[in-house]
């Protein structure tokens, strides 16, 4: 499989199944604006649309990956959230999933998702809307993505590879203090 190069998405670590290891890098600070809240007006926060942008699952040593194997695979997870305005109250949420499984310095899978979401995001409070962006709609988005991921894998001749829920939270409050610390 040819790919062209691109520059890989920045990486913070998830909670990942089926003895996996994460992968981190420093995420890039994300700017988000949206209008300022209407007075008695409930925050409200809607799906809009939600679709596959890219996925590649490669089995670089098929047929020989599909034998049955003494060991288990080292299974590394990467997993970034990236969101952009569209619009003053929409934001496009990006979320990309990447796995690599490997054996005795083989490459058994390697497989990288991008799965994206637009929401519609009103009266948030300023202070809210970074958070609201970053931790809910990755959240709603997350097990579409795990399914295709596990669905990828399955395809590709291996057990479905499925990921333990991510603390977007977690990751969320990382992104903030490194970015704090960069700022510093």
């Amino acid at each position: 499989m040819v790919k062209t190069a691109k520059p890989a998405p920045r990486k913070a670590a998830p909670k990942a199944g089926n003895g996996s290891k994460p992968k981190a890098q420093s995420p890039a600070p994300v700017n988000l604006e949206a209008p300022a809240p209407t007075p008695g007006e409930m925050p409200s926060m809607r799906i809009l649309g939600q679709y596959l942008k890219d996925l590649s699952f490669e089995n670089p040593n098929a047929p020989a990956s599909l034998a049955p194997q003494q060991n288990q695979p080292d299974i590394n997870i990467g997993v970034n959230v990236n969101a952009r305005n569209l619009a003053p109250t929409d934001f496009e949420v990006e979320l990309h999933l990447d796995a690599k499984a490997s054996a005795g310095g083989k490459v058994v899978f390697a497989a990288e998702l991008l799965y994206a979401g637009v929401f519609r995001l009103e009266n948030f409070p300023p202070n809210l809307l970074h958070p609201a962006v970053l931790i809910e709609c990755p959240r709603m988005l997350f097990p579409f993505a795990r399914q295709i991921l596990a669905d990828a894998t399955r395809n590709g001749g291996f057990p479905p590879l499925m990921l333990d829920p991510i603390d977007f939270a977690g990751m969320y409050q990382r992104r903030m203090q490194e970015q704090a610390k960069a700022e510093a």
